[in-house]
């Protein structure tokens, strides 16, 4: 089974109409299905990515063949190009380093509150709480953050449909990531 855990439900919507997923509510979350996926969305924010996560994880009797997966939007330094789909393998959080298992990909700074400077190379609201969960679970072994960069820190800029675009345009190496994990980068 593959689990995503997106953020906000433009981005979602993406999979939902390529995958044509059914949906429902679990535990005040929207969560879309199929017979293989499960997507779950947060919402904004650390805390609301934590526990949407661990919904997942108390929902179902997790295996370690199951994959966990974190999609969202980011924000990133103007040498990244707009829709560039990135493989997180570190999130920095509260000056702290949290690296996933897989040693290819990008670090990301996630934060509590909307950047709107260049401060940092590349920025989210989530990656940290869906990490923080996934990793308090010893039954999940395969980890994968993908970040599209919607924005060169003007998030006021990023629309619905824009979000949700993004999105559709990166699931093609998003799945190619998932069908050959230790290659990401």
């Amino acid at each position: 089974m593959i689990y995503f855990v997106i953020a906000l439900k433009s981005e979602a919507q993406a999979f939902v109409d390529k995958y044509k997923l059914s949906k429902e509510n679990a535990h005040g979350f929207l969560l879309f299905k199929s017979a293989n996926m499960r997507l779950i969305v947060s919402g904004m924010g650390v805390q609301n990515a934590r526990f949407a996560t661990q919904t997942l994880i108390n929902l179902y009797d997790i295996s370690d063949e199951d994959i966990f997966v974190n999609v969202g939007i980011c924000g990133a330094e103007k040498s990244y190009a707009i829709g560039e789909c990135l493989t997180i393998n570190a999130i920095e959080y509260e000056n702290h380093l949290h690296r996933l298992t897989h040693t290819q990909g990008k670090t990301i700074s996630c934060v509590d509150t909307p950047i709107l400077d260049g401060y940092y190379e590349l920025v989210d609201m989530e990656s940290f709480g869906f990490f923080d969960a996934v990793m308090h679970s010893p039954a999940i072994k395969n980890i994968y953050i993908f970040k599209v960069v919607s924005n060169h820190f003007e998030p006021q800029k990023v629309s619905r449909d824009g979000a949700k675009n993004l999105i559709f345009k990166a699931i093609g190496f998003i799945e190619e990531q998932l069908t050959h994990g230790d290659e990401c980068s």
